[in-house]
């Protein structure tokens, strides 16, 4: 009885989850009080191992931090509901830890990931056990680390199914396969920052885009690494793409292949149709593949997209989608990219997004606010003595640049510890100025460790304005702990009077990353039904190390259930 158990949930085991020991005492419990053996075992075991590995790229072998020495690390399938857990083992010289972006972590922020605000990091030779519940969720996410630079190479999928016996609210695919999107250095990405820090300049690109770890071909370099996609005539395959990548927005695009969107960031969505995918990094779509081609091979792309002045890796990363039966050395059939400034692109594919907004899954858009709130974020620059030319690249929210803490902040809140934060982060601007226009002269930012804190169950607006102090840019900005929904964005400054009434309140797209427009603004809305301390930053690793970053500190409300649990005995030290 105990093996049909396990039977049950093959197509879990077979794509690589762990059943683990725990689980199976338990279901051997059930069963020794008469409750039937099919009962559900739902804790999903796994264990990454962060190591060293050596990889070749580009006809270059280095060294990389790998979980399980894997590159993109191990996918981690569950289903809705399940509790997983993730023993964590840090073999390498680098402090670690994972974040598992995009899952709500419902009262269990200890497990979020995020160094030195929701735990102090995983220290070489030391573990740790990540133990949260995957509530109210289904889709594609990802995992990744949340320390220094470690998530170029230590980064993974998060597939969660829906609960046993629950369709997908669009047709069944023949087969799901996972894309994740990266990006390469030659160098070693520590390296690369700790140079950055130094100099006070911005850090080196990166060398080449990466397909499920594959470059593809690449100049300079003889070697054709690349993924293949191998598709059958007539069947509809469901790919869940994922950008992985550490700074660059990307186009996906497959040769005269379109693609229906289903769902983004593990939110479900009316389905549109398009022949091009867009992704900042952390953000996740699902989408239905039809293979209606004819046999042949044919191009997958990847490409930056940057619609400013700023340095960008504009290097193509190649795949192929291959037909069965494809004859050898038959010719690919190529595809044009956007050009690498599409922001036209970008637009039509955010506009198209929009909630399911069924009955079994509602956008429940909050109506009424409690905080509105305004922040203006951007890159500037600051004196340095040390630093190469006499100054410093920074980054600021409201003008304030974080500065990372050496206890965590969610340790501190909870023991009461002070002098690790102050809770005065601004919640506009101290003084308005024209955001995208003719920047004021004389701006430095100011440094601090602030927190924005939320009563319970409060609702919030926030208005995401970026700015042109040095170079308007899009932000991807990604919020911890809870899912927004994206209500408006436009180009230019933000119009309190005007730019609401447009905004969308019936279906908007549900996501955890989003990106500002260039020289625009983005307006979400959340509920902060989630106690514990979040993270809110660019998902550009280049800009959260110059400090575009804070964090929201939600208190607990009434009872256990409205509280956060307390700290794991095995949380790590700093």
């Amino acid at each position: 009885m105990v093996s049909s158990k396990f039977k049950q949930d093959k197509r879990l085991e077979t794509k690589g989850a762990v059943l683990s020991m725990v689980c199976w005492v338990r279901t051997l419990l059930f069963i020794s009080v008469l409750v039937p053996a099919f009962v559900e075992c739902r804790i999903r075991h796994y264990h990454f191992n962060v190591v060293v590995k050596n990889a070749t790229k580009l006809c270059s072998t280095k060294p990389i931090v790998t979980v399980n020495g894997k590159f993109p690390g191990p996918r981690l399938y569950a289903r809705e509901g399940d509790n997983v857990l993730v023993r964590l083992t840090n073999h390498v010289q680098y402090n670690v830890t994972v974040h598992w972006h995009g899952v709500r972590q419902l009262r269990t922020g200890w497990s979020d990931g995020p160094a030195y605000i929701t735990q102090c990091p995983i220290q070489p030779g030391q573990n740790f056990l990540y133990n949260f519940t995957l509530t109210g969720q289904r889709g594609t996410l990802l995992w990744h680390a949340h320390i220094s630079w470690l998530r170029t190479t230590v980064h993974g999928a998060i597939v969660i199914l829906p609960k046993k016996g629950v369709p997908y609210p669009f047709p069944k695919p023949y087969k799901e396969k996972v894309i994740v999107l990266g990006e390469w250095w030659k160098a070693d990405t520590e390296a690369v920052v700790k140079q950055a820090t130094q100099t006070g300049l911005p850090p080196n690109i990166s060398d080449a885009h990466t397909i499920n770890g594959h470059p593809g071909p690449v100049p300079n370099c003889s070697s054709d690494d690349a993924y293949t996609l191998h598709v059958e005539t007539g069947k509809t395959y469901l790919l869940r793409v994922i950008n992985a990548a550490v700074n660059d927005e990307l186009f996906f695009k497959i040769a005269n292949h379109n693609l229906t969107v289903m769902e983004v960031d593990a939110c479900y969505t009316k389905p549109f149709e398009t022949d091009t995918l867009f992704l900042g990094p952390g953000q996740t779509t699902t989408a239905l593949l039809k293979a209606d081609q004819g046999i042949g091979k044919y191009l997958i792309a990847i490409s930056p997209f940057m619609d400013t002045t700023v340095a960008v890796n504009n290097l193509t990363g190649i795949g192929y989608l291959r037909y069965n039966h494809t004859l050898a050395f038959t010719p690919t059939t190529f595809v044009a990219i956007p050009a690498v400034n599409a922001t036209p692109v970008t637009s039509v594919f955010s506009d198209s997004l929009r909630s399911l907004n069924s009955k079994q899954y509602p956008a429940n858009v909050p109506l009424t606010i409690d905080h509105s709130l305004f922040f203006t974020i951007g890159v500037g620059i600051n004196p340095c003595a040390t630093c190469f030319n006499g100054s410093r690249a920074v980054a600021a929210i409201n003008n304030v640049s974080f500065v990372m803490p050496t206890t965590a902040i969610l340790q501190a809140h909870y023991y009461g510890i002070n002098g690790v934060f102050t809770d005065d982060f601004p919640a506009k601007p101290a003084i308005p100025f024209n955001y995208t226009g003719t920047p004021p002269s004389g701006v430095q930012t100011m440094n601090g460790t602030k927190v924005y804190r939320l009563a319970y169950n409060s609702t919030v607006q926030l208005v995401i304005q970026g700015n042109t102090i040095i170079a308007p840019e899009s932000h991807p900005t990604h919020l911890h702990g809870s899912n927004f929904f994206v209500v408006g964005r436009g180009v230019g400054n933000f119009d309190p009077e005007k730019d609401p009434l447009q905004f969308n309140l019936v279906d908007p797209v549900e996501r955890n990353t989003v990106s500002v427009p260039t020289a625009g603004w983005t307006a979400i809305r959340f509920r902060a039904d989630n106690p514990g301390v979040w993270f809110f930053h660019c998902h550009l690793e280049v800009h959260t190390t110059w400090g575009l970053k804070m964090a929201f500190l939600v208190e607990n409300g009434k009872g256990p259930n409205e509280s956060i649990e307390p700290p794991p005995s095995d949380l790590p030290k700093c």
